[in-house]
């Protein structure tokens, strides 16, 4: 027999609550009622409207429908599990016959759904749904670690079988080193078994929020470190902030803009920790008092190089000021 994707013939998600399931329902059931549409199939669509309504609208079927899995697609050749039997029972009083559906319903749940009278049980049991959230850090929060308050809603089904969204506040203890991307796993936080079954997870995904200076790439971080023209030609020692605190740095004499130098384990703690790329950036001053342009006319004149050689131009002609 073919499987039936109840969801797609009602069109709707598969965590769709009760509420949009019924409106669904009564969205289609008026489009294909035999008394009143025009569409050539409308007799055919409306039992399946009606099958798939019957089946998700109910809590229990619902959830033993869910158990089959999502990786099955409508039209596939489909058999129950050799041990459904022994977990599902549908039983009641019901009208048998009274309703017509198709070989897949039945071979879930018996005939039109209500079984033989033998008295209605359940046996059923499944794990609760996982699901995943997202949680916001600062780099500072990530290399050193912290507490977040993070206030999630959860569908569950309440006593009486209904779907409801549920709020629930939780504090997540982050660890120091978390990279963007890492997965947080909240055990038991997600959504209820049903019926009594052990809980889903939670999963908080990190994401880091954009800093001003640091970009990080996995557990190392990267800086655009500024330079002035003689502490790269000379050899300095300046001070570069770092995630742990601001640290005194050598720059090679003769340094060109765009070196890059590597400060080990001064990126985000880990095993091992990650690197701190420093590219050196070289700032010009601006001339902008005679004594600094008298400065940098003195220097072109001293310094005969021609740093576009390799572009196959040649050397500034000298300028007098205006």
């Amino acid at each position: 027999m073919e499987y039936k994707d109840y969801y797609k013939i009602m069109g709707v998600s598969r965590d769709a609550s009760q509420d949009e399931i019924k409106r669904a329902y009564r969205r289609l059931a008026r489009k294909y009622h035999p008394d009143v549409s025009k569409e050539p199939d409308a007799e055919e669509r409306f039992k399946e409207v009606g099958e798939a309504y019957e089946v998700l609208s109910d809590p229990e079927k619902r959830a033993a429908y869910d158990s089959l899995g999502s990786d099955w697609k409508a039209g596939q050749e489909f058999r129950p599990p050799p041990d459904w039997e022994e977990h599902f029972h549908f039983g009641g009083t019901g009208p048998a016959g009274a309703r017509t559906f198709s070989d897949f319903f039945e071979s879930l749940f018996g005939q039109a759904g209500f079984g033989t009278g033998r008295g209605r049980s359940f046996t059923f049991s499944t794990r609760g749904e996982d699901y995943q959230t997202t949680i916001t850090l600062t780099l500072e929060e990530a290399y050193h670690g912290t507490t977040k308050t993070l206030t999630v809603t959860i569908p569950e089904v309440d006593p009486s079988g209904r779907i409801v969204q549920r709020t629930r506040t939780l504090n997540v203890r982050i660890p120091p080193g978390v990279t963007d991307g890492r997965r947080i796993r909240l055990p038991a936080q997600g959504g209820a078994g049903v019926p009594g079954g052990e809980r889903g997870d939670l999963y908080a995904i990190v994401r880091l929020a954009p800093h001003p200076f640091f970009r990080p790439e996995g557990r190392d971080i990267h800086l655009d470190l500024p330079v002035l023209p003689w502490e790269a030609a000379l050899g300095a020692t300046v001070p570069v902030p770092t995630l742990g605190g601001t640290v005194e740095v050598k720059i090679p004499k003769g340094s060109q803009a765009g070196r890059k130098l590597r400060l080990r384990g001064r990126g985000l703690p880990g095993s091992p920790p990650g690197d701190q790329i420093v590219t050196l950036q070289v700032v010009a001053p601006a001339a902008e008092t005679p004594e600094i342009e008298s400065l940098y006319r003195r220097l072109a004149e001293a310094v005969r190089t021609n740093p576009r050689a390799h572009l196959g131009v040649g050397a500034a002609t000298a300028k007098e000021p205006s």
